[in-house]
């Protein structure tokens, strides 16, 4: 069934599942795509970095504490991650980043949250790049950095979210 531009009611599902985009927004990217799926999969990313962009200086006074144990209790993570309302703090997605944030600082060990959080005399060592947890290659998918999975999660809850801080705990460091 087409949408009338041209786009099927399939490809605005698949590409739905795909970036939790709105349907107006998928049928939008598909069109502006020509209906090529990944095309209008970077399209919907590069609106939702600005959206992002937009929402960052809103006040985070919401959110929730999440933890992380591995290893039959030998290691753990906790994190805060906070958003604009209680609402999204109850959301799925939001639940799932904070989940996915902990489990990310209990396998990297970061020693910061962003690259202001270094000291300037160690902020130009490569190394130290390992080390900042927002620009950590995300675990589970080396392409994408720690912050883009949070900036794709602000496009979905519609809210600006920020890692406040975090801790690892490892039995015997």
């Amino acid at each position: 069934m087409s949408t009338g531009t041209g786009v099927t009611a399939d490809q605005v599902k698949e590409l739905r599942a795909r970036t939790g985009a709105g349907v107006m927004d998928c049928r939008r990217a598909l069109a502006e795509a020509g209906g090529d799926l990944d095309r209008a999969a970077d399209l919907l990313r590069a609106r939702g970095l600005a959206a992002a962009a937009q929402k960052a200086g809103r006040s985070t006074t919401e959110g929730l504490v999440e933890a992380y144990i591995h290893g039959q209790g030998r290691l753990g993570a906790l994190v805060e991650v906070d958003c604009e309302t209680d609402f999204v703090a109850h959301t799925e997605d939001f639940r799932r980043l904070a989940r996915e944030l902990a489990m990310q600082v209990a396998a990297t060990d970061p020693r910061y949250l962003s690259r202001e959080d270094v000291p300037l005399e160690a902020r130009d060592n490569p190394q130290v790049q390992e080390q900042i947890l927002l620009e950590q290659p995300y675990i589970r998918d080396a392409a994408r950095r720690v912050q883009d999975l949070i900036t794709e999660t602000v496009a979905k809850v519609g809210e600006n979210i920020q890692v406040r801080r975090f801790a690892r705990f490892k039995v015997g460091e």
